[in-house]
């Protein structure tokens, strides 16, 4: 008979969950979370001080590998990236904000699959491209838009992003998440293996992606009901 898992380090998870509701400092409720789980996986004090430093050491160079993407978009938006998207995603006629959005979703979708995760993001990718086509798109076929409908199709363009990205790195089986199943699995004493995982994560990408493309059709609906009662 298995032993009873120990459910008490899980507190770190609902320290994380009401520090980002309280909207709190990210680091600061990082560092308190791993205080809450250490100390209720009676870790010592010394060895989890020494895993926190490491962990700081590794990424003290990580805002530099995001910042300078960050800089070379912010030129190309300075320079009109966005204008030019919207131009030319309103040359093509059949284009609409749902179908553009859904092409991005499939897209996003598949390139997580193949641990392509880097192939998209909101910062390099949603807000000076997806977003302004998107909006682009819609403005080609109704003419200005209100600020609620240009604010709603930004947020259908990030919740795309993140519905691809989250569904479709569960089926790369040299995902984290996936590891980490496998380990807690093995450790409870559940043979099997991180492919099979993997492919048990295929079902669900194609029934997120049919959900969010049904939801991506009703926002064309919105919008031309929106621009319509407008008029």
């Amino acid at each position: 008979m298995q032993g009873a898992v120990m459910l008490w380090p899980l507190l770190g998870v609902l320290v994380i969950v009401l520090g980002f509701a309280l909207r709190a400092n990210p680091m600061l409720v990082v560092i308190v979370a791993c205080g809450v789980t250490g100390v209720a996986a009676a870790f010592p004090l010394d060895s989890l001080l020494a895993q926190l430093g490491t962990a700081f050491i590794k990424t003290r160079n990580l805002p530099i590998v995001l910042l300078l993407p960050l800089a070379a978009i912010g030129l190309l938006e300075r320079f009109g990236l966005k204008e030019q998207a919207q131009r030319t995603i309103a040359s093509v006629r059949s284009a609409t904000t749902g179908r553009l959005l859904i092409v991005y979703l499939a897209v996003r979708e598949l390139a997580a699959a193949l641990g392509l995760t880097s192939l998209g993001g909101h910062a390099p990718m949603v807000r000076p491209l997806i977003a302004p086509m998107a909006e682009g798109a819609a403005a080609s076929r109704h003419g200005e838009l209100p600020e609620a409908v240009r604010q709603r199709i930004r947020a259908m363009a990030s919740a795309t992003d993140n519905v691809g990205l989250f569904f479709g790195e569960d089926i790369f089986v040299a995902f984290g998440a996936i590891v980490l199943m496998h380990t807690i699995l093995t450790a409870q004493g559940v043979v099997v293996e991180p492919l099979h995982i993997a492919l048990w994560g295929i079902p669900t990408a194609i029934s997120a992606f049919i959900i969010h493309a049904w939801r991506l059709r009703r926002l064309d609906a919105w919008i031309a009901y929106q621009c319509g009662s407008r008029a």
